[in-house]
């Protein structure tokens, strides 16, 4: 999809109140991967299968360190003028990053620099100028003019390989470089060794072991082409090295079959080619021999590859298709497509995987998966994926949480794990609810024993995060912790959830336990001021106390008071309670929407973004808030918040998403709320109703059956419900049955200019609460 698709998705973005609704097209060709690479929504346009190990796309500028980095998680940056090279591992959306391995980059004629040099200064260093207008982006494929070496480079990519193809220009000799230190978020000594290796069948093998946010990280590629070398160099480019062995024969030279060190860089020679240059790339975290295995694996050319790809792509994408105005349609697509990037597969064709011990073990009888943001993606993502993917792919997941927990040092659940790797980034132990809520759905394949005894284990575990005091206390006590409060509530929920698979499995003594557990979030509720607040071991809350104030290890997670005073899902109707009943509720959450922030600045956290009021989008604990209006019986407020969320957060454009699309979670949120429901208390089985936001959606459900949405009279003029019918009988409560959507039918909206405020407004028609409604 070129970015002049993008440009007219603005134009038609700004006309939305007379657009009429196109016909429904497949969901595939309506996705554009360049949403998001803008702004800070840190996405990838390059070349990836579904959950696919290898995320083949450009870097735009690798030379930034450590914390001046963050623009550049995902390699990629709209505004950048140069293309530094392709490499073959991305996040998508991360607030953190890592990756950015095995940077390749054509060079064209009879001069080739080892180093990228400046981007504003054309031919200092082998990167290239770029024009957006060259591009396409399309999932499984990217493709680009890179001017200043005047070729064209094509990616695609399978599930652990990924393809270059480059034409050269006529009459001048092709060389790629493979620059061996190239990484995203930088730092002098982050690789803490690499090696390449020629063999003697022309394939280059190599590795590099790095310490960044996973540390001690080992990958391995194996790399061929489709024409031989015709000459090579492998360079170190480490100076003052205090001892370098004896030299061998021939050790001072760069045509090597080998060199190891810590900052390499290999020059590829290719003569003048007649035909464009394809080069198949695999990587695996165990071996060499497991990346030349997965290259063997996938085999084919380039086009072989990406049809495959592409094949695998349409039928992950038109299990939906949707009928709405072209920018909307764009935008649901595209967050359906992100929705599926990762948890990525990690294991190796012949199933071996490095787990967070550091060491090789064998996944039997399914496939290793990692890339687990689960702070952010238990909320949607994953519940999601239940709706979209067949019951295969969560089910994996949660074997591949197991063995995590198995193969752990500590003995935990993942937290923030990619490439087998715990990074401990953010709170919680949310592995818990992703498991807990496939369960409850019915999902298997996994030893459901050993799954609940990880969770305890994960809930046990007295050393991570102020757990020790949580469960002596029934709080975390913000003198010993930091971000207490957020803590504590987040451990109530998860509390929950492990309450709730155990009673399902009959296991009561664990079930009890952990539902009174659930209740801890009390402990950390303040009756006065209504906030969510950090207690000291002394019983006291701390003071003094700013409900906007946002501080990196403060008494909050990457929030503040107004964002985690909500954050009840297990108990909303509680929550009601204690603010004062439904009128107290609705008018507090009306404050925290219609906030004044102008005399707040929150430029120093960099996740703060997707303002509204106090309501921030673009970080996840604000991502249910809206729909907390049906628990106070006013679900049209529900409808009118989230039409000013979605139009003012969500743009089929580079800079298109509000904050960091957190590895699919803001992507899944808007497909939820674009079909007309959200599921708030993942392990309830309920799905909070809102409103559609596409004209005609049709679901095609894991269980064969299909789900037809449909939004009578949906327009600008008319945004709230009137009416929910399911096969044409009423829908009087504010929320669906997972079963009732599994089950298929019609789902019909009918859309007014008017609240109904009657509709699902009784105690009775309200969602899930473990307290019950009054």
């Amino acid at each position: 999809m070129t970015i002049a698709r993008s440009l007219t998705a603005l134009a038609l973005s700004s006309a939305v109140a007379i657009a009429a609704p196109l016909a429904a097209q497949s969901t595939y060709d309506q996705v554009d991967p360049m949403i998001g690479t803008g702004g800070e929504g840190h996405t990838f346009p390059g070349a990836v299968a579904p959950f696919g190990m290898v995320q083949l796309s450009p870097d735009t500028d690798t030379t930034h360190v450590v914390r001046d980095s963050y623009k550049w998680a995902a390699g990629y940056r709209y505004d950048d003028p140069t293309i530094q090279g392709f490499s073959h591992t991305h996040f998508s959306g991360a607030g953190h990053s890592d990756l950015g391995d095995f940077l390749v980059m054509p060079v064209a004629g009879d001069t080739v620099s080892l180093e990228p040099g400046d981007a504003a200064k054309p031919g200092s260093g082998y990167r290239s100028r770029f024009d957006h207008r060259s591009e396409v982006a399309a999932p499984g494929y990217y493709a680009v003019t890179l001017r200043d070496a005047g070729v064209r480079a094509e990616m695609t990519a399978g599930t652990r390989v990924g393809v270059h193809r480059y034409a050269f220009p006529t009459g001048k000799a092709a060389h790629l470089v493979l620059d061996l230190r190239s990484s995203l978020y930088t730092y002098p000594g982050k690789v803490l060794w690499s090696s390449v290796r020629l063999l003697p069948d022309g394939t280059i093998v190599g590795a590099r072991q790095t310490r960044g946010w996973a540390p001690d990280r080992h990958l391995f590629f194996a790399m061929r082409f489709s024409a031989p070398l015709t000459d090579h160099a492998f360079v170190s480019t480490e100076r003052d090295v205090p001892y370098k062995g004896f030299q061998g024969p021939g050790r001072g030279s760069d045509a090597l079959a080998e060199r190891t060190g810590r900052a390499l860089v290999a020059r590829l020679d290719f003569g003048q080619l007649t035909r464009p240059l394809e080069v198949r790339v695999a990587i695996s975290s165990v071996d060499e021999a497991g990346a030349i295995a997965n290259l063997a694996s996938e085999p084919g050319d380039f086009d072989t590859v990406r049809a495959r790809t592409v094949a695998a792509w349409h039928k992950a994408l038109d299990v939906l298709t949707l009928q709405a105005p072209a920018p909307m349609q764009r935008n649901v697509a595209t967050a359906l497509y992100h929705s599926l990037i990762a948890p990525s597969v990690a294991g190796d064709a012949d199933g071996r995987y490095r787990g967070p011990d550091n060491q090789v073990h064998l996944a039997k009888g399914y496939t290793f998966r990692s890339t687990f943001s689960l702070w952010d993606t238990f909320r949607a993502e994953h519940p999601l994926l239940t709706l979209v993917q067949p019951a295969t792919t969560t089910s994996e997941i949660v074997q591949s949480l197991i063995a995590s927990r198995m193969d752990s040092p500590d003995g935990i659940l993942p937290v923030w794990q990619f490439q087998g790797r715990e990074t401990w980034t953010m709170i919680g132990y949310h592995a818990v609810p992703v498991i807990a809520d496939a369960y409850l759905k019915g999902i298997r394949g996994f030893d459901a024993n050993a799954a609940l005894d990880a969770m305890v284990a994960s809930a046990s575990y007295d050393a991570y995060g102020g757990l020790g005091d949580y469960r002596k206390l029934g709080y975390v006590p913000i003198d010993r912790e930091p971000e207490a409060a957020s803590k504590t509530v987040e451990y109530a929920f998860d509390d929950w959830t492990i309450s709730r698979m155990a009673a399902a499995m009959g296991r009561k003594d664990v079930a009890a336990t952990f539902a009174r557990r659930a209740g801890n979030w009390r402990n950390s509720f303040d009756p006065k001021s209504g906030f969510v607040r950090a207690r000291k071991s002394d019983g006291a809350f701390r003071v003094p106390f700013d409900p906007t104030a946002i501080n990196y290890g403060s008494d909050y997670t990457e929030g503040n008071a107004w964002q985690y005073s909500w954050f009840v899902p297990q108990d909303q109707a509680a929550l009601v309670s204690a603010l004062g009943g439904d009128k107290a509720t609705v008018t507090k959450l009306d404050a925290m929407f219609d906030y004044d922030n102008s005399k707040l600045d929150y430029s120093h956290a960099e996740d703060i973004a997707g303002l509204i009021g106090q309501y921030i989008h673009g970080n996840e604990p604000s991502h249910h808030v809206a729909y907390l209006y049906s628990y106070a019986g006013a679900p049209w407020r529900t409808q009118a918040r989230l039409k000013q969320i979605v139009e003012s957060q969500y743009h089929p454009t580079p800079d298109g998403l509000a904050g960091n699309d957190d590895l699919g979670q803001m992507s899944a949120w808007l497909v939820f709320t674009a079909l007309g429901f959200y599921p708030v208390t993942p392990g309830s089985l309920e799905y909070v109703i809102g409103r559609p936001f596409v004209d005609r959606a049709v679901l095609a459900l894991p269980g064969g059956k299909r789900l037809t949405i449909i939004a009578e009279g949906l327009d600008p003029a008319h945004p709230y419900v009137g009416g929910v019918t399911l096969d044409g009988k009423p829908v009087t409560k504010a929320y669906l049955r997972h079963d009732q959507i599994l089950a298929g039918g019609e789902l019909r909206f009918r859309m007014q200019a008017t609240p109904n405020k009657r509709w699902a407004s009784a105690p009775s028609e309200r969602p899930f609460s473990t307290s019950g409604h009054r």
